[in-house]
């Protein structure tokens, strides 16, 4: 069977360790070139792989790739994701929180034969939470608390005014439902939109988000209760080099695309 032939776009953290492990080699995986908004920077990269990899605009990029994966932004992916879906590639979706605001990408994704995948991200625990689901579920809490500076520049913290340099103590700077959180932190809590896709949707599963100065990981902590019992799930993550995402992350990413050609998977 010949390599799925995979795109990727955005070229940062994320998209550089898919294209390495790509590159290391994936069964039945092959990398079929990469697109990000600094050309330069982002050819350099690619040429410097052991498999040199080409630089291709958007729509190339769709027409070269059985699979594409999102590794840049929300506003990013919603550019070009209805593109993909329509010309029936699947599509790894990292920017997951986009999925709470646009459910006709999983319409198009149906009608034209294609998949959306969401791996785990920074979190564990998402096949219980599917499992459960099955049941009734009564509550899916997610408390998040990260450096300040992993929460910079968000809607969240900028339309509030909150000064993370002043903070000297752990504090709540978000408490409300998901799909709240997601817009107030769109780069930040794409595990929170994650959760809330598994399990009981983005209006009944609860956000708290704390900034702690002096933080060196990104904790996650995720409260399920139902008729299955209850589930807490505690993630602690090493932050990459840049503060909104951690290392998990991008292992997750890879682990998904790992999978996708695997003769044996484990896990919901």
């Amino acid at each position: 069977m010949a390599n799925v032939r995979v795109g990727v776009v955005g070229l940062g953290v994320i998209g550089r360790a898919v294209c390495r492990a790509l590159d290391a080699g994936l069964p039945g995986l092959a990398l079929a070139g990469g697109v990000a908004r600094d050309r330069t920077r982002a050819g350099a990269f690619l040429a410097g792989l052991r498999t040199p990899a080409p630089f291709l605009p958007i729509a190339d990029l769709i027409a070269a790739s059985d699979l594409v994966v999102e590794a840049s932004t929300r506003t990013h992916l919603e550019e070009f994701a209805p593109r993909v879906l329509e010309a029936g590639r699947d599509l790894v979706v990292l920017s997951c929180g986009a999925l709470l605001d646009h459910p006709e990408w999983v319409a198009l994704a149906e009608a034209r034969g294609c998949r959306i995948h969401v791996p785990s991200g920074a979190i564990a625990g998402l096949d219980g939470v599917k499992g459960a689901r099955v049941g009734a579920v009564t509550s899916v809490t997610m408390e998040t608390r990260k450096p300040p500076r992993g929460l910079a520049g968000a809607p969240g913290i900028v339309e509030r005014g909150i000064d993370l340099d002043a903070l000297r103590e752990e504090t709540l700077v978000f408490e409300g439902p998901a799909r709240e959180a997601c817009r107030a932190f769109p780069a930040n809590v794409n595990v929170l939109a994650a959760l809330a896709l598994a399990g009981i949707g983005p209006e009944r599963t609860r956000a708290r988000i704390y900034a702690v100065p002096g933080l060196e990981f990104n904790r996650h902590r995720i409260r399920v209760e139902g008729e299955f019992g209850r589930l807490t799930i505690e993630v602690e993550n090493v932050p990459s080099e840049n503060p909104r995402t951690g290392r998990l992350s991008y292992l997750s990413a890879i682990a998904c695309l790992r999978d996708l050609t695997a003769p044996l998977r484990v896990g919901t």
